[in-house]
């Protein structure tokens, strides 16, 4: 018999009903379409305006739409992860809330942050569940409520992002399918460049801080850019390399979408053809967590079981990665 690897075998996803375009933010900040278009790709994205509903609430819709789809019984999954960057609470797990939300009652659950990364990382974690054969369900989701820590006066930021939760399941697999490879990393200098400063152990809330608005994400954008565009690239290349790919046997890169200057870059660099480029950012923005997830889920239908996906990410931190991962089914 094979090595048991995992493999994805059901993805879900949900994002807000309202709509912030281009055109609304023309009327918020100083800034138009062509602008944010060129510079991002981002037409729209989605924002969740109702009181009191956190990224808990995303994340819940998204794995009861995989549950729905997939027809598993919540009380099989054994391990809920929520990598998120903006967890409903500083204390109490938001995938401990998501878990009991979805009947998942008799799973463990915890979250996982590593910023616009973290979906990336959780794959790698979640599949070390499945590799050692310690479970056999694993729900991996990726959630963001970005729009509670975005300062829509700050045009540098207010244009980028977006709310948004996407999710799948991991099970064993013995055909060789599922993942393969991973390339990990994280450089802690450069998170000056890429923050949201207050509210942490360093820097606890004042009225102060407040007022500056010291709790809303800041980025200084030209360095932030030029890291991104080379570390998701190189890392993207150091995985063909290893598991001697070439871009006739990539059938897709799944990158995360925080600009499409970043993603042409990555692209570019393997020599990869547009058609073979998960693209989304147009219409929801960067959802931080929530993006590679909410790509697997636009285009699931077109994906094939033994297509090579390779997935690259990079986020404040700086934490960045690639993995390679063999699609399980049709």
């Amino acid at each position: 018999m094979s090595k048991t690897s995992a493999a994805i075998t059901a993805v879900g996803a949900y994002v807000p009903e309202y709509v912030l375009t281009n055109q609304i933010l023309e009327t918020m900040v100083d800034t138009n379409d062509e602008w944010i278009t060129t510079r991002t790709g981002i037409k729209e994205r989605r924002i969740l305006k109702e009181e009191g509903k956190g990224t808990s609430f995303l994340a819940i819709n998204a794995a009861k739409d995989l549950i729905n789809k997939k027809g598993i019984n919540p009380k099989d999954i054994e391990l809920v992860i929520v990598a998120t960057a903006t967890p409903d609470m500083k204390a109490a797990s938001t995938a401990a809330f998501t878990a009991s939300e979805i009947g998942a009652v008799n799973a463990f659950s915890f979250d996982l942050d590593a910023a616009c990364s973290s979906f990336l990382f959780g794959m790698s974690v979640a599949a070390k569940y499945i590799e050692s054969g310690t479970y056999k369900n694993v729900l991996l989701i990726g959630a963001d409520k970005m729009s509670s820590m975005i300062n829509y006066k700050d045009r540098a930021t207010c244009i980028i992002f977006g709310d948004g939760a996407g999710a799948v399941l991991f099970e064993p697999n013995n055909e060789g399918l599922g993942l393969k490879d991973e390339y990990l990393r994280s450089d802690g200098t450069g998170r000056e460049f890429l923050q949201a400063t207050y509210g942490g152990s360093v820097h606890p809330i004042t009225h102060e801080a407040i007022d500056e608005g010291g709790h809303y994400a800041f980025q200084e954008g030209r360095t932030v850019f030029k890291n991104a565009v080379f570390n998701m690239a190189d890392a993207t290349v150091k995985i063909l390399e290893r598991n001697n790919l070439t871009k006739e046997n990539v059938d897709w890169l799944v990158a995360h979408q925080a600009n499409k200057r970043i993603i042409d870059a990555t692209a570019n660099r393997i020599e990869l053809e547009d058609k073979k480029v998960m693209m989304n950012i147009h219409k929801y923005g960067n959802t931080t967590s929530a993006t590679l997830p909410l790509l697997l889920n636009d285009y699931e239908n077109q994906l094939k079981k033994g297509d090579n996906l390779i997935f690259a990410a990079f986020g404040g931190g700086f934490i960045w990665g690639s993995i390679f991962l063999k699609w399980a089914y049709n």
